[in-house]
């Protein structure tokens, strides 16, 4: 098992106020209707959604992945289609505000034959640029673009990166 600890007040915003999900109607019956409520969701069960919502729009999704939530731990359970995939799946979880950690349970890859290599990310610091960040990990500031580009979907644009978030730094 493998985690990895993220900034829990950073991150992008999915799972909307407590209090506004309190007051939200639970599966409001049609008028005139006369059957029994179906029972409201869990607000595990909402985040777990708005996860999972998450990974849809990012193009991340697989049948054979699974997440769980614990608190503010996510626990990635299955086989994901490659590494690549793999490091984005923990990243677009965990960069999200209100997650703390990333658990992963039982690390395999769809093809049994490659072995999990340790994923390297990097937490953005205060005043740094992926410029900054390719220098330290690339040798070159105008390699920026590589960790921008092994960090897309998640990314839209190289400049818009904040403190506290985690990135892939790609490996050769």
């Amino acid at each position: 098992m493998a985690i990895w600890d993220f900034v829990k007040d950073a991150g992008k915003s999915i799972f909307g106020s407590e209090a506004k999900a309190a007051e939200a109607p639970k599966n409001p019956a049609p008028q005139g209707a006369t059957q029994a409520a179906a029972p409201a969701p869990s607000d595990t069960d909402r985040k777990v959604a708005a996860l999972k919502q998450e990974l849809v729009q990012l193009g991340l999704t697989s049948k054979d992945v699974h997440l769980t939530l614990r608190g503010d731990t996510v626990v990635i359970t299955g086989k994901a289609a490659d590494q690549e995939t793999l490091e984005k799946l923990i990243l677009a979880v965990g960069n999200i505000k209100g997650i703390a950690r990333v658990e992963l349970a039982e690390p395999a890859l769809a093809k049994a034959d490659t072995p999990v290599r340790e994923p390297v990310f990097h937490t953005v610091k205060k005043g740094e640029n992926l410029s900054a960040i390719a220098q330290h990990y690339l040798g070159k500031a105008s390699r920026y673009r590589e960790i921008f580009e092994a960090n897309k979907p998640m990314l839209s644009d190289p400049d818009k990166i904040y403190p506290g978030q985690m990135l892939r730094i790609p490996q050769d």
